[in-house]
């Protein structure tokens, strides 16, 4: 008997987004047939064997509306000829065509909703951009009978906004039990330095990164890694030449999953801050936190309500109230000095890993996707 078959839908180019990847490979597990789609871009990282088939588009225009257009164009008429028994949308980008084809074949659709989309900085700048995704997501969000999401802050708010039942899948890492390790040689590290490191595949405008390389001028025998790209990355890299911090401030690039661990491994502290400047953030939950407590690297966050009530509740680092450099770099100076502390955070990130882990995780979705069959 042949497999069901799911498509999956994402507007990125499958490179780094983790969770897309869990996914897929959970519904794989559970007797799918996946094939995931995305794009294309002429920068994008070759795609490792996964035990799933993918597709990704290329699109003359890689950013702008034009983009968003032909991307859900294309989209739509790739699910209209393509058979499939369920049908999985990623963010609110891909959600229109998902919709309609789920309408036009009544087959199921499943929506994960990865951030609270309407209030990211980007759209909150653009209010007639904004306006356009609001009116496809009061469009379809109120039909979805299967949604889940990050964390429980999100949940709340679409709930409240459309009520309609929204299920929380946190973008927690699977346990980390690498054979070997590269050491910093390997990897281009610098040696006999406190490491500090902030990754992820959107270090983007207000989530630290301005912040962080501000404090790097009161820090000693310390240097910043960034490990990964977003929209804010080519201005950062001037600015770093600008202010002379180019031997404190070091710009790794996209990674695959598993060499961006052996960063976050080798790192001292790992730094989520984003700010609460947007609705977005301030109810965030960064897959990076999960990496950091996965390396057994201590965390340093910024008080927003999910990543601050994970890092106090388990004892994983600090919460910072205060983002002026100099009281930035005091803390994780005085942190970093204490040897006696920073071990003991370690063992917590260790012993939290044992309990939050992807492993675990899966057990919402089997009960989600139990009912959609």
């Amino acid at each position: 008997m042949s497999k069901p078959k799911a498509i999956v839908s994402v507007i990125n180019d499958l490179s780094t987004d983790q969770r897309v990847h869990k996914v897929c490979t959970f519904l794989t597990d559970q007797g799918y047939d996946v094939l995931l789609v995305g794009r294309k871009k002429r920068d994008s990282l070759p795609l490792n064997t996964r035990g799933y088939a993918t597709k990704r588009m290329v699109l003359f225009f890689e950013k702008g509306a034009l983009f968003y257009a032909f991307f859900n164009l294309r989209l739509f008429f790739f699910l209209l000829f393509r058979k499939s028994q369920l049908l999985l949308s990623n963010d609110l980008d891909t959600l229109l065509p998902n919709k309609l084809i789920a309408g036009l074949k009544n087959i199921p659709l499943v929506y994960d909703s990865h951030e609270y989309f309407t209030e990211v900085p980007e759209l909150l700048s653009r209010p007639k951009v904004r306006r356009i995704w609001e009116r496809v997501e009061q469009y379809a969000f109120p039909k979805l009978k299967t949604v889940y999401t990050v964390n429980q802050s999100i949940a709340e708010k679409y709930q409240q906004k459309y009520g309609v039942p929204v299920q929380v899948v946190r973008n927690v890492s699977p346990l980390w039990r690498p054979i070997t390790v590269p050491d910093k040689n390997e990897l281009g590290i610098p040696e006999n330095k406190r490491l500090l490191i902030m990754q992820g595949a959107g270090l983007n405008i207000d989530r630290g990164v301005e912040e962080a390389i501000a404090m790097m001028h009161h820090l000693n025998d310390t240097v910043l890694m960034l490990v990964g790209d977003g929209d804010i990355i080519p201005a950062m890299k001037q600015r770093v030449e600008t202010e002379k911090l180019t031997e404190k401030v070091l710009f790794f690039g996209k990674r695959p999953y598993a060499e961006l661990m052996f960063f976050t491994f080798h790192a001292d502290l790992g730094l989520s801050l984003d700010q609460p400047t947007n609705p977005n953030y301030e109810f965030s939950l960064p897959n990076k936190v999960f990496d950091y407590m996965h390396a057994g690297t201590p965390i340093i966050c910024s008080n927003v309500i999910e990543v601050a009530n994970l890092v106090k509740q388990h004892d994983l680092g600090l919460v910072l109230t205060d983002y002026a450099p100099e009281h930035m770099a005091g803390l994780i100076g005085n942190l970093l000095s204490d040897a006696e502390r920073m071990q003991q955070l370690q063992r917590n990130c260790e012993k939290s890993a044992l309990v939050e882990n992807w492993e675990k995780e899966t057990e919402i979705l089997q009960r989600i996707y139990a009912d959609v069959r």
